[in-house]
């Protein structure tokens, strides 16, 4: 009979074997972070006396008042159609940036140009594009638009790209051996494999639009955003409060309705 082999006899071995190395790293971290703190300009006064404004906030916000509803409506419908078009328009956008993307089907000088693309898009946050479009074209719903399309290129490009490398290239090969142009092999050999792809990235971004659109309109960019920002500077705290809600429910909604057809598709 043989004997019990004990649960732990392998263990994962560390990432760094020399466990001198493994604490000087963990004590270097622990001095860094004490350091990084202790060098930060926190005014720690102000900050105390900000426990105290946050009390007269949540204060003045309890409870939440839908009084005015009409408005509270207008904003939310304005962050749909943002998130609509945005979606739409960076979804468009994205199908040519991901095959420019992508290695095995572009050649190396539009890799690049796609990559360089994405790259872009991805670099800033939305609040900082969103400044800028406002900038350029006032403020409104128009900014926000133009903001989502450019974070949803810099997403679904990306996502779309690593697909179409993933592909089973045999089709594309059997369709250039028989003489077909490119476009018949992107259609036919192509575009069939990453469509379910394709499908979930654009439900998800419309999903991610949707709560986007609420932080761009902070800065001007047009949607409940907007409408929220203008309620804390009123001081409007539950009106401001009811509008949270509203954002909160809707993302709720969405998600389990993109959840739905994912689950579909």
């Amino acid at each position: 009979m043989t004997a019990a082999v004990p649960r732990d006899w392998w263990r994962k071995p560390p990432l760094i074997a020399n466990p001198l190395a493994r604490w000087g790293l963990r004590l270097a971290i622990a001095v860094y972070l004490v350091w990084a703190v202790s060098t930060l300009p926190i005014d720690w006064a102000r900050a105390s006396e900000g426990l105290s404004r946050a009390g007269r906030i949540f204060g003045g916000a309890f409870p939440p008042s839908f009084a005015r509803s009409g408005l509270l409506i207008d904003g939310f419908l304005e962050s749909l159609r943002i998130a609509l078009l945005a979606t739409a328009g960076g979804v468009a956008l994205s199908i040519p940036v991901a095959f420019m993307a992508a290695r095995n089907i572009a050649p190396t000088p539009v890799y690049w140009i796609g990559r360089g693309i994405v790259i872009v898009a991805r670099s800033f946050h939305p609040v900082i594009v969103a400044i800028v479009f406002v900038k350029a074209v006032g403020f409104g719903p128009f900014a926000g638009v133009l903001t989502l399309i450019v974070y949803s290129v810099g997403f679904v490009a990306k996502m779309l790209a690593e697909r179409i490398e993933e592909i089973d290239f045999g089709q594309v090969e059997a369709l250039r051996a028989a003489g077909a142009p490119l476009l018949p092999t992107l259609f036919y050999a192509i575009f069939p494999q990453i469509l379910p792809r394709q499908i979930g990235l654009a439900i998800y971004q419309l999903d991610s639009n949707l709560r986007a659109s609420a932080v761009v309109g902070i800065v001007g960019a047009g949607g409940i955003g907007s409408t929220l920002a203008n309620a804390f500077g009123r001081y409007d705290y539950d009106f401001a409060l009811a509008i949270m809600i509203v954002i909160v429910g809707a993302i709720l909604l969405t998600e389990a309705l993109s959840g739905w057809i994912r689950t579909r598709i």
